[in-house]
């Protein structure tokens, strides 16, 4: 059975946007952080289209057509047609919203965060799990009610956070804490 002209738009969004994850991944495995910014750029250029083309694609305001879909195999070095099958678990606004979990990346945007976040880890893991703690218990943690200010006297400060016992509580009390982002419209 052939894919529809909507199926094959989605097999190649797909195919396009694990080409993009596949150069985030070789160019953080050898990059500092200044390498990691423009990382959308960089990878327009080395499929030779605009950065506002690539925006355009990903944001399915375009879709990729058989000429383009040529480009990005020969220039990403796979073979003829390789972006006209699927290649793999998608990750889609057709797919559902808890396919492979409810923390599994579900847009682009999602998957480069992770990407970056992953290649930090891996690169540092001591130092990257206790600033991402850190970080996420700033930013997870409900903010004090303001205290009224009282006239001649220094501003009270913040009862400090409870201690934590190990950094596995400290996660499940973060996540507790998290939601979910507004879908773009």
């Amino acid at each position: 059975m052939q894919a529809g002209p909507f199926d094959l738009a989605q097999v190649r969004l797909d195919n396009a946007l694990a080409l993009f994850e596949e150069f985030v991944r070789a160019t953080a495995r050898h990059a500092d952080a200044a390498t990691l910014r423009g990382l959308e750029r960089r990878f327009a250029e080395r499929v030779q289209i605009q950065p506002s083309y690539w925006s355009q694609i990903k944001g399915r305001s375009r879709q990729i057509g058989e000429r383009l879909a040529r480009q990005f195999e020969h220039l990403c070095h796979k073979p003829n047609g390789w972006m006209d099958q699927p290649h793999g678990a998608t990750t889609t606004a057709a797919a559902p919203a808890d396919a492979g979990g409810e923390s599994a990346p579900r847009d682009d945007d999602e998957r480069f965060i992770v990407g970056l976040v992953l290649t930090y880890y891996r690169r540092h893991p001591q130092r990257a799990r206790t600033r991402l703690l850190d970080l996420l218990g700033e930013v997870l943690t409900p903010a004090p009610p303001p205290a009224a200010p009282a006239l001649g006297k220094a501003a009270a400060k913040p009862p400090p956070a409870p201690p934590v016992a190990d950094e596995r509580e400290l996660w499940a009390r973060t996540q507790s804490g998290v939601a979910p982002l507004k879908r773009k419209p």
